[in-house]
Parts: C-alpha cells; structure tokens; sequence
C-alpha cells in the first residue's frame, strides 16, 4: 500500500549540494540518500520525498565534506501489508514460482501458491502450465495475489510471498471462468 508519511530523520547534504538554498540541498540529500531504500522503521521502501517541513542544525563531522542536518519531511512510501491484494505483473517464471513484480518490489508466489492444480514448469514456453486445465501463467501477465507474507529486514534480503490460490486471485481469465462456474452453480441449486 502506498502511504503519505511524515518522516523525522537525519540526512548528510555532499559538498555539491552547499551552494544551494538549504531546503533544496536536504530535499537533494534526502533523495541520493532515502529514495528506493527500504526504511526497516517505517516497514516499506521510499518511493520519493515530496517535501521537506522543517530543518534544524548544520553540522560538519570530523573528516567529512558534507553538512548534517536534522529534518522533517514527507514522502511517498510503499508498505506490503499481510493480507494485502495487491495486482502485479509477472517478471520473472522459475521451476519453484512467479516472480510478480508489485510496486518497487518482486514478490514471489511458489508453485503451490499460483493455482489450485498440479502446476508444470514450461522451460521453453517459459511458463507455468495447469496439468487439468488450460490455464498458464508467464511473463507479461497481469495478476491479482494476495501478500501473505512479509519480510523486509535487510536491503538485500526483503522477501514477499504471494499466493493466486484463493477465489477472486489470480490471471483476469481464471476469475472471470471462476465467476462464471459460480454463476452456474447458484442456478442449479435455485432450479432444484
């Protein structure tokens, strides 16, 4: 979910920056620094600082070019909740799973998680392929998933699990069919 968040922080402005007004070489500092980084205190990646509210200090460290201020500012930020249905499009098919690209993040929706059949691996087609059905998954296909799991501890670590096997999820197709079988059902049972 994207969220509009007030943010108190720290932010070195580089030398470059200095001729600059001071709102202008945080806002420039807060961007090289934050932007596209995942912030473990506020659970989400930063997808841009909008504007800086405040700035406070200016202080030179011991051996660094930079000035270090305290700010407050407002950006844009990206938070996978748990639960969350969130819609993608597929990046990436593995032997092991989708790779289905959610905002600045790819999230990884296991072979068990895609559907409700037995699914195979296509290395040529590169696809995933329902054995009892004509359903297929591969890169290029928008989708509906739902989070349900989240871990964003480390720049290099973050993990988001999804899963497509649940009513409502999946290729637009598959609910669509979903839908229409539903649809179907309930019919029989009123013509019984």
């Amino acid at each position: 979910m994207y969220k509009r968040l007030t943010v108190e922080d720290k932010v070195r402005v580089p030398p470059e920056h200095l001729g600059e007004e001071v709102e202008e070489s945080v806002k420039a500092g807060l961007r090289e620094e934050v932007e596209g980084t995942i912030n473990e205190q506020l659970q989400g990646v930063v997808v841009g600082v909008e504007t800086v509210n405040h700035v406070e200090g200016g202080t030179i460290e011991p051996e660094d070019a930079g000035v270090h201020y305290n700010v407050e500012y407002t950006a844009i930020v990206f938070t996978p909740e748990l639960h969350e249905v969130v819609n993608g499009e597929v990046v990436d098919i593995t032997g092991f799973g989708a790779f289905i690209r959610i905002g600045p993040f790819d999230g990884l929706c296991h072979v068990s998680q895609v559907m409700d059949q037995y699914v195979n691996h296509d290395e040529e087609a590169e696809m995933l392929v329902a054995e009892d059905s004509e359903f297929n998954l591969q890169v290029g296909d928008v989708v509906t998933a739902r989070i349900i799991a989240v871990s964003l501890e480390k720049q290099e670590t973050n993990k988001i699990n999804l899963t497509m096997r649940q009513p409502g999820l999946g290729k637009d197709e598959w609910i669509e069919i979903y839908e229409e079988e539903q649809a179907e059902a309930e019919e029989e049972q009123e013509d019984e």
